[in-house]
């Protein structure tokens, strides 16, 4: 009896986003989209990305974003960490021998650490945390916004630039115009449509899923249809956890760290640490599918899917930490 307990608490950990696209990676495995039903599924799904970002754009309250601009340190901590910090980290990464982790998978690595962070959970676990919500909104947010723009940008210099399996150049711009114009009809059509988005959260839930589904799905079809990951081992499986699990230490650490050094109070510090150490899977997957060739995508997206796992339950626990340490001198007192 004392395991169900245990058990419900297990499982509470795992992320419904993740076992879905757990799912739909078995589907694709199982039931691969080949020939014209593939060429049905790419042309939904980039149509899908499309109204994905047009959402994004319509939901997100310019004012908020400005507003939120006004803690410089903070803010710009959140984005060194994201775009810089990161970025470096996943160039290193690069110099492991091919013998260890695959380049495929090392590609799979540099692209994770060019993306925006996330917005819920990091907001979510600031909050947990007892942290600076208000900040944590501002800086996932404006991550995001600027990632439509960065992330291709840094992906045509890192990855296609250093001559990595990414698409050509024109994928880039193809993504800024697939990505940031939907965006910026968006935000155009925010005064309008804003308040009603917000107002039906489910309706950006299903758009925010469905599209990561597609794409998960038409990645891992063309995956095997192609024979992509017929060289992914159980034992390269356990090196790029391995890999996930020890950069997001280094993120953490460094945030936390860097947080005291530039004197942050502890909310503020709290928030770096939740913004600042994040990927984003929303943003990672629909972007892979634009910036990369199907194939390439499927093994591009297999570090992104594993990272958000670990960050979240990583992540979960490590607010939950925090919460107790705040409420721990109130008691003493």
């Amino acid at each position: 009896m004392a395991l169900r307990p245990r058990l419900r608490s297990a499982v509470s950990w795992i992320d419904p986003l993740v076992a879905m696209i757990i799912g739909v990676l078995i589907l694709g495995l199982v039931l691969p989209a080949d020939g014209g039903v593939a060429d049905v599924l790419e042309r939904i799904t980039d149509g899908a990305i499309i109204l994905l970002f047009f959402l994004y754009g319509a939901r997100m309250s310019t004012s908020e974003v400005w507003a939120g601009l006004k803690n410089i340190r903070l803010q710009g901590s959140m984005l060194a960490s994201t775009y810089l910090v990161f970025p470096l980290l996943g160039l290193a990464i690069t110099f492991i021998p091919d013998a260890v982790l695959a380049p495929d998978l090392q590609t799979g690595l540099l692209y994770l650490s060019l993306l925006p962070s996330t917005v819920q959970s990091s907001v979510v676990f600031t909050s947990i945390a007892r942290g600076n919500v208000a900040g944590a909104i501002c800086g996932a947010t404006v991550s995001n916004v600027l990632g439509i723009v960065l992330t291709p940008l840094l992906v045509g210099v890192l990855i296609v630039g250093t001559g990595q399996q990414g698409d050509d150049g024109g994928g880039v711009a193809g993504t800024l115009l697939m990505l940031l114009v939907p965006f910026v009809l968006g935000q155009i059509a925010e005064r309008w449509i804003g308040p009603w988005i917000r107002a039906h959260k489910n309706l950006t839930k299903v758009t925010d899923r469905g599209t990561i589904l597609l794409v998960a799905y038409g990645a891992v079809s063309e995956a095997q249809v192609s024979g992509t990951w017929d060289h992914i081992t159980p034992l390269a499986l356990v090196i790029l956890f391995a890999v996930c699990a020890a950069l997001l230490a280094v993120m953490l650490s460094l945030n936390w760290w860097a947080g005291a050094r530039i004197g942050l109070d502890r909310p503020d510090r709290i928030a770096l640490l939740m913004c600042g150490s994040k990927k984003s899977l929303a943003t990672g997957l629909p972007m892979a599918s634009v910036l990369f060739a199907p194939a390439v995508a499927a093994s591009v997206a297999l570090p992104v899917i594993l990272f958000h796992q670990i960050q979240l339950f990583t992540c979960a626990v490590l607010a939950r930490r925090l919460a107790a340490a705040e409420e721990e001198p109130a008691r003493v007192g």
